[in-house]
């Protein structure tokens, strides 16, 4: 065979050409009839027929970002895949837009392809949960830019909302409008430089505590999609106000994005509902104060406003939605957290 200069200086195409013919069958498993463009094509194609009212397009693009590291240490690819199709699907949803397609970008030095394959699978059962087409990708191979072993993950996505319908509504919210917590699975993609530095010699294998899951379930336990409560939710008539994705900056940062200039959220937050590995991890980095609340989610992954009327009725729909504050004038701060 002959030699290949560019695979001698540490790009090997066959491995690439190995790790597309290995993902064909899972991204085609995404597919509807609104694809266009089989796998390969220099660009996705999805069609976009008869929509009704004022369609609006909403898009996003994020990051696994260094809970990659840590996944690729513990070979656990595929949840690596959900990881960041559900950031992505989750970051539209608080504008209340349903995706209608995936792109990833996969980034390392050296290509596997049995690894991935084992990400874009778990990427393409993230899509079909969503109900979004994996429309393209590319994985790049990039000697010297990445450390032996890393992985990038990216992701992009493109979702369709009624501009009649979009969310937040500041307009509409009001004091004594009520903070209901939706739970997160885990840290989700957020934190994990911290979290890696606080396991540091740490026994990933050992359970969190007697009877839980090991530290590493834990700690790579996928993103959560919270597209079928929001649905669940909006069907039962309930007029969210507005939404916050609890990412990075936690819920210091995120929930004021989507608050009028007036309003402050007031978080009471019960300590005995911050599940165990929240109280670990806040023990072994060392954080006090407020800085778990802005680097962590704590156990919160969505942040729903409604008005009071309606939480009866949310918490029957939603029977995992927990009370969390209210909002308040705003005289300062936009977020207060009390801890009882």
């Amino acid at each position: 065979m002959e030699t290949s200069l560019y695979k001698e200086a540490g790009v090997d195409i066959d491995a690439a050409t190995d790790a597309v013919d290995r993902i064909k069958p899972a991204v085609r498993s995404t597919y509807g009839p609104e694809v266009l463009a089989d796998v390969g094509s220099f660009g996705g194609l999805f069609a976009l027929q008869n929509l009704p009212g004022q369609p609006v397009l909403v898009a996003s693009t994020d990051s696994v970002g260094t809970k990659a590291e840590l996944g690729a240490r513990l070979g656990r690819w595929s949840s690596l895949g959900h990881d960041i199709v559900n950031h992505c699907v989750n970051d539209i949803l608080v504008q209340n837009a349903r995706p209608l397609f995936f792109l990833d970008y996969l980034a390392t030095s050296k290509v596997s392809p049995a690894a991935i394959e084992e990400i874009v699978v778990g990427i393409a059962e993230a899509c079909r949960f969503a109900g979004c087409a994996l429309l393209g990708g590319e994985i790049a191979e990039m000697p010297g830019v990445y450390t032996d072993g890393a992985y990038d993950i990216v992701g992009s996505i493109v979702g369709l909302v009624d501009r009649t319908t979009l969310l937040p509504h500041p307009e509409q919210m009001q004091e004594g409008d009520l903070l209901f917590g939706m739970p997160s699975s885990g840290p989700h993609t957020n934190g994990y430089t911290l979290i890696r530095k606080a396991l540091a010699g740490k026994d990933l294998e050992q359970p969190l505590h007697d009877g839980g899951p090991t530290i590493a379930d834990a700690v790579l336990a996928p993103h959560r999609c919270y597209v079928p409560e929001i649905d669940r939710i909006q069907a039962a008539g309930i007029g969210l106000k507005g939404m916050a994705h609890i990412t990075g900056g936690g819920l210091l940062d995120n929930t004021p994005r989507v608050l009028p200039d007036q309003l402050a959220a007031e978080f009471v937050i019960e300590s005995e509902r911050i599940p165990v590995l929240f109280q670990r991890l806040v023990q072994w980095s060392g954080m006090q104060g407020l800085e778990p609340f802005r680097v962590l989610n704590m156990g919160v992954g969505m942040v729903l406003i409604v008005d009071p009327a309606d939480a009866s009725t949310l918490q029957t729909a939603a029977p995992e939605a927990f009370p969390l504050g209210k909002l308040v004038a705003r005289d300062g701060d936009p977020v207060r957290i009390r801890q009882i």
